[in-house]
Protein backbone atom coordinates (compact mmCIF):
# COMPACT_ATOMS: atom_id res chain seq x y z
CA UNK A 1 0.00 0.00 0.00
CA UNK A 2 0.80 3.58 -0.94
CA UNK A 3 0.87 5.88 1.99
CA UNK A 4 -0.16 9.60 1.05
CA UNK A 5 -0.26 13.04 3.19
CA UNK A 6 -3.06 15.45 2.82
CA UNK A 7 -2.91 18.64 1.90
CA UNK A 8 -5.77 20.14 4.85
CA UNK A 9 -6.72 23.22 3.32
CA UNK A 10 -9.68 23.68 6.28
CA UNK A 11 -6.98 24.00 8.82
CA UNK A 12 -3.48 25.67 7.13
CA UNK A 13 -3.10 28.92 4.92
CA UNK A 14 -1.61 28.74 1.41
CA UNK A 15 2.08 29.77 2.10
CA UNK A 16 2.29 27.19 4.80
CA UNK A 17 0.20 24.27 2.49
CA UNK A 18 2.98 24.81 -0.03
CA UNK A 19 5.77 24.52 2.18
CA UNK A 20 3.90 21.62 4.22
CA UNK A 21 4.15 19.39 0.26
CA UNK A 22 7.77 19.94 -0.09
CA UNK A 23 8.13 18.71 3.67
CA UNK A 24 6.21 15.68 3.24
CA UNK A 25 8.31 14.54 0.13
CA UNK A 26 11.05 15.21 1.78
CA UNK A 27 10.25 12.98 4.73
CA UNK A 28 9.06 10.00 2.12
CA UNK A 29 5.04 10.01 1.13
CA UNK A 30 4.39 8.66 -2.10
CA UNK A 31 1.56 10.69 -2.75
CA UNK A 32 -0.02 13.91 -1.46
CA UNK A 33 -4.21 14.77 -1.54
CA UNK A 34 -5.67 18.39 -1.44
CA UNK A 35 -9.32 18.78 -0.17
CA UNK A 36 -11.11 21.71 -2.28
CA UNK A 37 -13.55 23.23 -0.22
CA UNK A 38 -14.84 26.91 0.13
CA UNK A 39 -15.20 26.89 3.83
CA UNK A 40 -13.67 24.73 6.84
CA UNK A 41 -16.33 22.92 8.26
CA UNK A 42 -15.62 24.44 11.90
CA UNK A 43 -14.59 27.70 12.81
CA UNK A 44 -11.68 26.40 15.33
CA UNK A 45 -10.18 25.00 11.69
CA UNK A 46 -9.95 28.49 10.27
CA UNK A 47 -8.60 28.40 6.69
CA UNK A 48 -10.31 27.77 3.25
CA UNK A 49 -7.85 29.08 0.45
CA UNK A 50 -8.47 28.19 -3.00
CA UNK A 51 -6.76 24.89 -3.72
CA UNK A 52 -6.11 25.12 -7.47
CA UNK A 53 -3.85 28.30 -6.84
CA UNK A 54 -2.04 25.97 -3.92
CA UNK A 55 -1.47 23.08 -6.62
CA UNK A 56 0.53 25.23 -9.01
CA UNK A 57 2.87 26.16 -6.65
CA UNK A 58 3.12 22.87 -5.21
CA UNK A 59 3.79 21.76 -8.45
CA UNK A 60 7.01 23.92 -8.04
CA UNK A 61 7.83 22.86 -4.64
CA UNK A 62 7.92 19.05 -5.19
CA UNK A 63 9.56 16.79 -7.82
CA UNK A 64 8.61 13.15 -7.01
CA UNK A 65 4.97 12.78 -5.18
CA UNK A 66 1.60 12.60 -7.43
CA UNK A 67 -1.11 14.68 -6.59
CA UNK A 68 -4.88 14.65 -6.11
CA UNK A 69 -7.86 16.45 -5.67
CA UNK A 70 -10.01 15.18 -2.21
CA UNK A 71 -12.14 15.69 -3.63
CA UNK A 72 -13.64 18.59 -6.05
CA UNK A 73 -17.47 18.95 -6.66
CA UNK A 74 -17.76 19.62 -10.46
CA UNK A 75 -21.41 20.27 -10.54
CA UNK A 76 -22.44 24.34 -9.27
CA UNK A 77 -19.49 26.01 -7.80
CA UNK A 78 -17.19 24.69 -10.80
CA UNK A 79 -18.55 23.80 -14.39
CA UNK A 80 -17.62 20.56 -15.93
CA UNK A 81 -15.81 22.03 -18.47
CA UNK A 82 -13.58 24.49 -16.08
CA UNK A 83 -12.76 21.54 -13.92
CA UNK A 84 -11.29 19.88 -16.92
CA UNK A 85 -8.99 23.22 -17.51
CA UNK A 86 -8.00 23.07 -14.71
CA UNK A 87 -6.86 19.30 -14.41
CA UNK A 88 -5.12 19.48 -17.61
CA UNK A 89 -3.40 22.21 -16.13
CA UNK A 90 -2.30 20.97 -13.37
CA UNK A 91 -1.10 17.85 -14.85
CA UNK A 92 0.84 19.90 -17.02
CA UNK A 93 2.74 21.75 -14.49
CA UNK A 94 2.91 18.50 -12.72
CA UNK A 95 4.88 17.14 -15.49
CA UNK A 96 1.88 14.15 -15.63
CA UNK A 97 1.72 13.75 -11.65
CA UNK A 98 -1.92 14.47 -11.27
CA UNK A 99 -4.87 12.75 -10.89
CA UNK A 100 -8.58 14.08 -10.60
CA UNK A 101 -10.65 13.51 -7.63
CA UNK A 102 -14.46 14.26 -8.22
CA UNK A 103 -17.09 14.04 -5.91
CA UNK A 104 -21.08 14.78 -5.45
CA UNK A 105 -19.97 17.65 -3.15
CA UNK A 106 -21.38 19.30 0.26
CA UNK A 107 -24.47 21.64 0.58
CA UNK A 108 -21.23 23.92 2.94
CA UNK A 109 -19.14 24.24 -0.31
CA UNK A 110 -22.16 24.45 -3.22
CA UNK A 111 -24.74 26.77 -1.90
CA UNK A 112 -22.65 29.84 -1.98
CA UNK A 113 -23.64 30.44 -5.77
CA UNK A 114 -27.78 30.89 -4.32
CA UNK A 115 -28.74 28.09 -6.63
CA UNK A 116 -29.75 25.70 -3.56
CA UNK A 117 -29.19 22.10 -2.70
CA UNK A 118 -30.20 19.88 -5.07
CA UNK A 119 -31.53 16.30 -3.32
CA UNK A 120 -28.85 13.55 -3.64
CA UNK A 121 -30.41 11.43 -6.56
CA UNK A 122 -29.83 14.94 -8.44
CA UNK A 123 -26.24 15.69 -7.78
CA UNK A 124 -25.58 11.54 -9.12
CA UNK A 125 -27.14 12.53 -12.33
CA UNK A 126 -25.24 15.76 -12.27
CA UNK A 127 -21.67 13.95 -11.37
CA UNK A 128 -22.46 11.72 -14.23
CA UNK A 129 -23.19 14.49 -17.07
CA UNK A 130 -20.17 16.12 -15.46
CA UNK A 131 -17.43 13.29 -15.77
CA UNK A 132 -19.24 12.43 -19.82
CA UNK A 133 -17.94 16.27 -20.47
CA UNK A 134 -14.70 16.19 -18.55
CA UNK A 135 -14.09 13.04 -20.65
CA UNK A 136 -14.98 14.67 -23.26
CA UNK A 137 -13.07 17.52 -23.22
CA UNK A 138 -9.78 15.23 -22.29
CA UNK A 139 -10.25 13.51 -25.64
CA UNK A 140 -9.15 16.47 -27.01
CA UNK A 141 -11.04 18.26 -30.39
CA UNK A 142 -14.19 19.80 -29.87
CA UNK A 143 -16.92 19.39 -27.49
CA UNK A 144 -20.57 19.89 -27.47
CA UNK A 145 -23.17 18.85 -25.38
CA UNK A 146 -27.01 19.06 -24.14
CA UNK A 147 -27.97 17.55 -20.79
CA UNK A 148 -30.82 17.54 -18.61
CA UNK A 149 -28.26 20.07 -15.98
CA UNK A 150 -25.49 20.99 -18.09
CA UNK A 151 -24.98 22.45 -22.19
CA UNK A 152 -21.47 22.60 -23.72
CA UNK A 153 -20.93 25.22 -26.52
CA UNK A 154 -17.96 24.30 -28.85
CA UNK A 155 -15.30 24.13 -26.03
CA UNK A 156 -11.80 22.80 -26.46
CA UNK A 157 -8.99 22.20 -23.97
CA UNK A 158 -6.20 23.70 -26.11
CA UNK A 159 -3.48 22.80 -23.79
CA UNK A 160 -3.73 18.73 -23.45
CA UNK A 161 -1.00 16.68 -21.58
CA UNK A 162 0.58 13.95 -22.68
CA UNK A 163 -0.82 12.02 -20.51
CA UNK A 164 -4.66 11.80 -19.84
CA UNK A 165 -5.46 12.88 -16.34
CA UNK A 166 -6.67 9.75 -14.06
CA UNK A 167 -9.98 9.71 -12.71
CA UNK A 168 -11.27 8.83 -9.04
CA UNK A 169 -14.24 9.41 -7.87
CA UNK A 170 -15.95 9.22 -4.11
CA UNK A 171 -18.40 6.27 -3.26
CA UNK A 172 -20.25 5.87 -0.28
CA UNK A 173 -22.11 2.43 -0.89
CA UNK A 174 -23.16 0.15 -3.79
CA UNK A 175 -25.54 2.21 -5.38
CA UNK A 176 -22.57 4.91 -5.68
CA UNK A 177 -19.85 1.98 -6.85
CA UNK A 178 -22.22 0.18 -9.40
CA UNK A 179 -22.52 3.61 -11.10
CA UNK A 180 -18.85 5.12 -11.40
CA UNK A 181 -16.51 2.11 -11.13
CA UNK A 182 -17.19 1.31 -14.95
CA UNK A 183 -16.50 5.29 -15.54
CA UNK A 184 -13.31 5.62 -13.32
CA UNK A 185 -9.74 5.33 -13.10
CA UNK A 186 -9.65 5.19 -8.78
CA UNK A 187 -12.03 4.78 -6.32
CA UNK A 188 -11.67 7.25 -3.63
CA UNK A 189 -13.53 6.39 -0.14
CA UNK A 190 -13.36 7.20 4.06
CA UNK A 191 -14.63 3.93 5.12
CA UNK A 192 -12.15 0.94 5.36
CA UNK A 193 -14.84 -1.47 3.83
CA UNK A 194 -13.85 -4.51 1.64
CA UNK A 195 -17.36 -4.78 0.16
CA UNK A 196 -16.42 -1.45 -1.42
CA UNK A 197 -13.39 -2.87 -2.67
CA UNK A 198 -14.71 -5.86 -4.03
CA UNK A 199 -17.69 -4.54 -5.45
CA UNK A 200 -15.21 -1.72 -7.13
CA UNK A 201 -13.31 -4.04 -8.40
CA UNK A 202 -15.65 -6.20 -10.11
CA UNK A 203 -17.38 -3.15 -12.05
CA UNK A 204 -13.89 -1.91 -13.04
CA UNK A 205 -12.91 -2.27 -16.65
CA UNK A 206 -9.51 -3.56 -15.64
CA UNK A 207 -9.53 -4.20 -12.07
CA UNK A 208 -7.70 -4.98 -9.51
CA UNK A 209 -8.30 -1.10 -9.64
CA UNK A 210 -6.84 1.72 -7.82
CA UNK A 211 -8.37 2.27 -4.09
CA UNK A 212 -7.59 5.72 -2.34
CA UNK A 213 -8.51 5.83 1.39
CA UNK A 214 -7.89 8.54 3.99
CA UNK A 215 -6.99 7.89 7.68
CA UNK A 216 -7.34 11.11 10.51
CA UNK A 217 -4.78 11.21 12.97
CA UNK A 218 -3.37 13.72 15.54
CA UNK A 219 0.28 13.17 16.04
CA UNK A 220 2.45 14.49 19.24
CA UNK A 221 3.57 14.32 22.47
CA UNK A 222 1.29 14.85 24.75
CA UNK A 223 -1.69 12.33 23.81
CA UNK A 224 -3.95 14.35 26.19
CA UNK A 225 -3.51 17.72 24.34
CA UNK A 226 -3.84 15.70 20.66
CA UNK A 227 -7.26 14.24 21.93
CA UNK A 228 -8.28 17.85 23.04
CA UNK A 229 -7.04 19.24 19.23
CA UNK A 230 -8.80 16.18 17.14
CA UNK A 231 -11.80 16.95 19.30
CA UNK A 232 -11.52 20.80 18.15
CA UNK A 233 -11.18 20.56 14.89
CA UNK A 234 -11.79 16.86 14.14
CA UNK A 235 -15.48 16.15 15.70
CA UNK A 236 -17.56 17.21 12.44
CA UNK A 237 -16.51 13.65 11.04
CA UNK A 238 -19.09 12.27 13.94
CA UNK A 239 -22.36 12.67 11.66
CA UNK A 240 -21.28 10.50 8.89
CA UNK A 241 -21.38 11.09 4.74
CA UNK A 242 -25.23 11.67 4.84
CA UNK A 243 -25.42 13.93 7.23
CA UNK A 244 -22.38 16.26 6.64
CA UNK A 245 -23.49 16.72 2.83
CA UNK A 246 -26.32 18.85 3.71
CA UNK A 247 -25.38 20.91 6.77
CA UNK A 248 -24.41 24.59 5.41
CA UNK A 249 -21.92 26.60 7.43
CA UNK A 250 -19.76 25.94 10.30
CA UNK A 251 -22.48 27.04 12.75
CA UNK A 252 -25.04 24.10 12.05
CA UNK A 253 -21.38 21.73 12.17
CA UNK A 254 -20.85 23.39 15.23
CA UNK A 255 -24.48 22.69 16.81
CA UNK A 256 -24.37 19.51 15.19
CA UNK A 257 -21.45 18.02 16.66
CA UNK A 258 -22.02 19.55 20.46
CA UNK A 259 -22.04 16.75 21.60
CA UNK A 260 -19.24 14.35 20.63
CA UNK A 261 -17.10 14.33 23.54
CA UNK A 262 -13.39 13.72 23.97
CA UNK A 263 -13.89 10.00 24.24
CA UNK A 264 -15.82 9.45 21.18
CA UNK A 265 -12.98 10.80 19.28
CA UNK A 266 -10.03 9.59 20.78
CA UNK A 267 -11.84 6.06 20.29
CA UNK A 268 -12.40 7.08 16.38
CA UNK A 269 -8.95 8.45 15.39
CA UNK A 270 -5.12 7.86 16.80
CA UNK A 271 -3.71 10.21 18.93
CA UNK A 272 -0.54 10.59 20.93
CA UNK A 273 2.81 9.95 20.32
CA UNK A 274 3.37 6.48 19.02
CA UNK A 275 3.02 4.76 15.68
CA UNK A 276 1.41 1.84 16.70
CA UNK A 277 -2.43 2.63 16.67
CA UNK A 278 -1.66 4.21 13.18
CA UNK A 279 -0.67 1.69 12.39
CA UNK A 280 -3.60 -0.44 13.42
CA UNK A 281 -6.12 1.68 11.89
CA UNK A 282 -4.15 1.77 8.55
CA UNK A 283 -4.12 -2.03 8.63
CA UNK A 284 -7.82 -1.93 8.39
CA UNK A 285 -7.74 -0.04 4.73
CA UNK A 286 -5.10 -2.73 4.09
CA UNK A 287 -7.05 -5.67 4.88
CA UNK A 288 -9.56 -3.97 3.16
CA UNK A 289 -8.30 -4.04 -0.18
CA UNK A 290 -6.98 -0.22 -0.36
CA UNK A 291 -3.71 0.68 -2.76
CA UNK A 292 -3.59 3.65 -1.46
CA UNK A 293 -3.87 5.73 2.09
CA UNK A 294 -3.63 9.83 2.70
CA UNK A 295 -3.21 10.38 6.05
CA UNK A 296 -4.69 13.75 7.70
CA UNK A 297 -2.27 15.14 10.65
CA UNK A 298 -5.08 17.20 12.22
CA UNK A 299 -3.98 20.91 13.23
CA UNK A 300 -2.29 23.22 11.07
CA UNK A 301 0.34 24.70 13.55
CA UNK A 302 1.10 20.87 14.47
CA UNK A 303 3.07 20.22 11.14
CA UNK A 304 6.94 20.45 11.18
CA UNK A 305 7.58 17.17 13.92
CA UNK A 306 5.22 15.40 12.70
CA UNK A 307 7.53 14.90 9.21
CA UNK A 308 10.49 13.77 11.54
CA UNK A 309 8.17 11.56 13.02
CA UNK A 310 6.70 10.40 9.62
CA UNK A 311 10.13 9.56 8.18
CA UNK A 312 12.10 8.34 11.09
CA UNK A 313 9.05 6.11 12.35
CA UNK A 314 6.06 6.24 11.13
CA UNK A 315 6.41 5.70 7.64
CA UNK A 316 8.84 2.85 8.09
CA UNK A 317 6.50 0.72 10.50
CA UNK A 318 3.72 0.96 8.02
CA UNK A 319 5.82 -0.30 5.31
CA UNK A 320 6.86 -3.14 7.48
CA UNK A 321 3.09 -3.93 7.40
CA UNK A 322 2.40 -7.57 7.03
Amino acid sequence: MRYGYTLMTEQTGPKQLVGDAAAAEAAGFDFEVASDHFSPWLREQGHAPYVWSVLGAVTESTDRVELMTYVTCPLLRYHPAVVAQKATTVQLLSGNRFTLGLGAGENLNEHILGGGWPAVNVRHEMLDEAITIIGALFDGGHVNYRGTHYRVDSAKLWDLPDVRVPIGVAVSGAQSVARYAPVADAMISVDPSSELCSAWDAGAPDPPARKVGQLPIAWGADERETIRRAREQFRWFAGGWKVNAELPGTDAFAAATQYVTEEDVAAAIPCGPDPEPIVESAQAFRDAGFTDLALVQIGGEHQEGFFEFARDELLPALRDMR
